[in-house]
């Protein structure tokens, strides 16, 4: 069994086939699925989603969509957060972080409402999933002063040195479709040589394509974009298995528990 930690169900890519999606993550033998929210807009849909597939959820506001939220947003976020106290499918504070990486974002407002989400976390007793790009050492700074309970640090593309801070501070590193381009030497040589008990598998689909999916720019202008989907999650498995020269079995059952580590409401 597999578990993808962080799957964007409720995007606009999966309304036309959401049920059929779902049921091929069954089939595939992913059991569990966390949906992270990213604007209050997407709070109930990630709810509503997880109860009715039997998945998983967190709530927050994704740092690509602070430019459209304000203070009022966080206070929205701390009475969903206080409202769903009992929901065991509410699993962590997410998708909360910083971007360095989009152009003409106010590094300064990402700071504020990220410090401000690791304060809900804390205070709600919540692990949190952690958006980092080009950003993990902010993050880092930002979680050492917030004592939170873990998480996960999403889509980790950071060095061996920042992989290491985040692991001491109590984060899994999330690995997925980016990893199984052979050119991507660096992710693939984390996903090799870090502690096995430190990495959570992913697909952040829609998103993050595995290689076999990926399309040129001038195939998806004929064909239309890419789609990543939960069912793809045991092929990235194995290439981490083949990675780590382990049995697929093995890996799956590791990376199962270690989810399980970040995110201990998942065993409800």
């Amino acid at each position: 069994m597999f578990i993808d930690t962080h799957c964007h169900l409720d995007a606009a890519e999966f309304d036309a086939d959401r049920d059929a999606v779902a049921a091929r993550a069954a089939q595939a033998a992913v059991t569990s699925i966390v949906l992270p929210a990213v604007d209050v807009r997407s709070f109930e849909a990630v709810r509503a989603l997880a109860h009715r597939f039997g998945h998983a959820y967190a709530l927050g506001i994704h740092p690509l969509a602070v430019g459209d939220a304000d203070a009022a947003d966080l206070d929205r976020l701390e009475a969903a957060l206080a409202a769903q106290r009992d929901d065991p499918r509410l699993v962590a504070v997410g998708e909360i972080g910083l971007d360095g990486f989009v152009p003409g974002l106010d590094a300064d407002r990402l700071e504020r409402f990220c410090a401000a989400q690791l304060e809900l976390a804390r205070r709600h007793a919540l692990p949190v999933i952690l958006h980092s790009r080009r950003a993990v050492d902010r993050v880092v700074k930002l979680l050492r002063r917030a004592g939170v309970p873990g998480g996960i640090a999403h889509a980790f593309n950071g060095s061996e040195q920042q992989a290491r801070a985040l692991i001491e501070l109590g984060c899994k590193l999330g690995f997925g479709g980016a990893m199984t381009f052979e050119r991507a030497l660096r992710i693939r040589e984390l996903a090799a040589t870090l502690p096995l008990g430190a990495i959570v598998l992913e697909t952040d689909a829609p998103d993050i394509p595995p290689q076999w999916l990926y399309r040129t720019a001038g195939a998806r202008a004929l064909h239309g974009p890419m789609r990543n989907e939960p069912a793809e999650l045991p092929r990235i498995a194995a290439v981490l298995a083949a990675l780590r020269g382990l049995p697929l079995d093995a890996l799956a059952a590791a990376t199962t528990d270690n989810a399980r580590v970040a995110l201990p409401r998942l065993l409800a």
